[in-house]
């Protein structure tokens, strides 16, 4: 079972996620666009400060890709957001520790200074500790969606049965889904369109057969009115 059925976006742990990469990927947004603003060199080792970090071009550039990656991953939520955050805030780390051992050399390729530096080991524990938050920390509760889906067990609030039930369903519609797909497009087998054909005989008649009981029962319940109303009449005649 995917981990996204014990993990909905609605969760409480997916809005730290996405609060987390939503926050960060905004910033780095900014600081790319601030970058490419000021026209810097794109392999300039010298660069210029914004916002007191040092760029060029080409980190303008990666801070722009790293920021959509986060905000689309803030958009989306769930344990993608959690994986994402962890991961970029491993690359963060990664990145602070090889750019210091390239200070003031010719392979300092993004321009850093040690303040790059700090603020990459910096950011990179927080990012990693945001997507890691409630996913592999010591203690976690029971009920927590991660322990529920490391033991296969079912998910808050969802029934097995349920589950089965529904999972089985899909797996029948399949067929006739493709088949509907594939007529609208234009490329439907001859398989596919007696499929979809019979479906939509089988719901017409149904639909028919709900029309002719709701008749039937529109039809009693005036009959049983009529009925009523007699003895209530014939009652009133025999006491006067």
């Amino acid at each position: 079972m995917r981990i996204d059925r014990y993990l909905p976006p609605s969760h409480w742990l997916s809005k730290v996620y996405r609060g987390g990469a939503a926050a960060f990927g905004g910033a780095l947004i900014a600081f790319g666009v601030l970058g490419f603003t000021n026209n810097l060199g794109f392999f300039s080792t010298s660069g210029q400060q914004i916002l007191g970090l040092n760029t060029n071009g080409l980190l303008s550039l990666i801070s722009l890709v790293v920021g959509a990656l986060l905000i689309a991953a803030a958009v989306i939520g769930g344990p993608l957001a959690s994986t994402v955050t962890a991961t970029i805030g491993a690359l963060f780390l990664l990145s602070g520790l090889a750019n210091l051992a390239v200070l003031e050399t010719g392979w300092n390729l993004l321009a850093f200074e040690m303040q790059n530096v700090v603020f990459s080991l910096i950011a990179g524990m927080l990012l990693l500790f945001l997507g890691l938050y409630g996913r592999v920390s010591g203690g976690l509760p029971e009920d927590n969606p991660f322990v529920l889906y490391r033991h296969r067990e079912s998910p808050e609030g969802e029934v097995p049965e349920q589950r089965d039930a529904e999972e089985h369903r899909a797996a029948e519609l399949k067929p006739l889904a493709d088949a509907e797909m594939a007529l609208g497009e234009g490329h439907a087998t001859p398989e596919q369109e007696q499929l979809v054909r019979a479906e939509t005989l089988r719901l017409a008649r149904a639909e028919r057969q709900r029309a002719y009981e709701h008749y039937a029962h529109i039809q009693q319940a005036l009959r049983d009115e009529r009925r009523s109303s007699g003895r209530g009449t014939g009652e009133t005649d025999s006491g006067g």
